[in-house]
């Protein structure tokens, strides 16, 4: 029954490796993942996707002021789109360094709890989880947390890592370079490519109704103080919908318990009793 009712992931991972043959039995069927060259493809669609976008950070960040240098190297070191982007949005609104690199990194910080479930699926061998770990970030973990069992999400995570490394840092060079004969950012609609992309990735993860209104709330607070506080503050006032959410759901489930009418059951068995 549990060998049912268990998840391929879960199985694959409790399997001792070191029995590399197939065995028999309906159970090896189950736990046999997709195909190399289906994995490969979705890989390679997100990557593909994904990376090209790259060219409109590129233009966005040289548009903000940074050089050539500085753009290539946010690809390179920080490598995560929504960070990214967040800092040169700050950056070129006027924004204060320090709040923008905060506003960048509380962003980027989901990629360590993305990163606690990723080391568990991989299993990586230790010296190369320091170089996984750059590749730790929302469209390789979909793409992983999507494969039925640890090759295929082993394969996934790095057909989509390097592909959209290569192309992201590419496309970012490109943009830098080609910033300067697109002239204005904002005439052409570069600017607001890099939060369409963001949304368009996020919206279908949002499925139950706390990541909904967390997400809700999060584009009030951002939006609403986007006109009274510094460039680059609204992004870290509306990280708090998160935890008032939590808050309220946990408040509203603490007062579940009360519900039932317990003191019935004492009186019943008394009852019984006698």
């Amino acid at each position: 029954m549990a060998e049912k009712t268990a998840h391929p992931a879960t199985r694959d991972i409790r399997e001792d490796p070191s029995t590399g043959t197939a065995g028999s039995g309906p159970a090896d069927a189950v736990v046999a993942g997709k195909p190399d060259a289906a994995v490969v493809r979705d890989a390679l669609g997100v990557g593909v996707a994904v990376g090209l976008s790259g060219f409109a950070f590129g233009v966005t960040s040289a548009g903000a002021g940074l050089t050539l240098l500085q753009t290539c190297a946010l690809s390179l070191l920080v490598f995560t789109g929504a960070s990214q982007f967040a800092l040169v949005g700050a950056l070129a609104g006027g924004g204060n360094p320090f709040t923008a690199a905060a506003g960048a990194f509380f962003l980027g910080t989901r990629n360590a709890f993305y990163g606690l479930r990723l080391s568990q699926l991989l299993a990586l061998p230790r010296p190369v989880k320091p170089f996984a770990a750059q590749w730790v970030i929302d469209e390789t973990t979909a793409v992983a947390l999507a494969q039925p069992e640890r090759r295929s999400a082993r394969l996934g995570f790095t057909v989509t890592g390097l592909t959209l490394y290569v192309l992201w840092n590419l496309t970012t060079l490109l943009g830098a370079l080609g910033a300067e004969a697109i002239g204005d950012t904002a005439a052409w609609g570069l600017d607001a490519a890099g939060p369409a992309v963001f949304l368009a990735l996020l919206a279908p993860m949002l499925r139950t109704a706390t990541e909904r209104a967390t997400a809700g709330i999060a584009v009030v607070l951002g939006l609403g103080l986007l006109p009274v506080l510094p460039a680059g503050v609204p992004v870290l006032v509306a990280a708090l919908a998160a935890p008032a959410v939590l808050w309220a759901r946990g408040r509203r489930a603490g007062k579940r318990p009360e519900q039932p009418e317990k003191p019935e059951k004492p009186e019943k068995h008394e009852e019984t009793a006698r």
